[in-house]
């Protein structure tokens, strides 16, 4: 796919990884529809963009104003989801409330919201992308719910792919990456991050840049659906 000319929908599209994926796109020529239900990333994200980009306050989890925006963007080319639709929860399972564990797929609630109501108003060569996270290929103690949330996720790609096509649909899957996810400032911050890729084969975190640049990747390439993309720093090997 040729990006210059698109029409692409960013869902979680205003800060850290859909931020960085809303700039590569309006970078590479398309226009944009940046998408968030914060308000005040949405006006962070205004002053980060450029004038193809446009902004709209949007839940994912809100179905009837999901369809709403993506019948008024019929023929769009593009749909990238990057929302996580509320907190996560981590910990050991057996203390685990919860509501918590089953709140943590409002995150897949919002993918499929997203893929059953904007597939039908896309073009025909359109390309999704869903973000995972390594923990649905390699989990450790605490990450109960966010790697059956991914896995969850990677699932459902490869069983919708068959029936999207010619639409294409893939998964970024990326690793420990510095951002406003992450609400530690400081030397805080540093250390965490630190302390969570001591015993990665790239001992840093990832930037949203990088993870974008993979999202870019599976749009372009014309020969990929139902596919995940590692983007981890080597979290998943030995």
């Amino acid at each position: 796919m040729d990006i210059q000319g698109k029409r692409a929908i960013v869902l979680g599209g205003t800060s850290g990884i859909g931020l960085a994926a809303t700039r590569q796109l309006e970078a590479a020529g398309a226009s944009v529809v940046a998408c968030s239900r914060s308000e005040s990333n949405l006006a962070t994200a205004k002053e980060a963009t450029g004038d193809a980009v446009s902004f709209r306050a949007i839940d994912v989890l809100d179905r009837d104003a999901l369809a709403a925006l993506f019948e008024g963007e019929a023929g769009f080319d593009i749909l990238v989801n990057a929302a996580t639709g509320g907190e996560r929860a981590s910990g050991p399972f057996l203390q685990m409330d919860l509501d918590g564990f089953q709140g943590s797929f409002r995150k897949l609630w919002g993918y499929t919201n997203s893929v059953r109501l904007g597939t039908e108003h896309m073009a025909e060569d359109a390309a999704i992308v869903l973000v995972s996270g390594y923990p649905a290929k390699k989990s450790n103690p605490g990450s109960s719910a966010i790697a059956t949330v991914g896995n969850a996720v990677e699932g459902f790609v490869r069983a919708v792919a068959p029936e999207l096509a010619p639409r294409r649909i893939n998964v970024v899957s990326p690793g420990i990456i510095d951002t406003p996810m992450f609400a530690a400032t400081g030397d805080a911050r540093a250390n965490f991050l630190s302390g969570a890729t001591r015993n990665m084969l790239i001992k840093r975190a990832g930037t949203a840049d990088e993870v974008a640049s993979a999202i870019i990747f599976v749009i372009q390439n014309d020969y990929m659906t139902g596919a995940s993309i590692d983007v981890d720093g080597g979290a998943t090997l030995p």
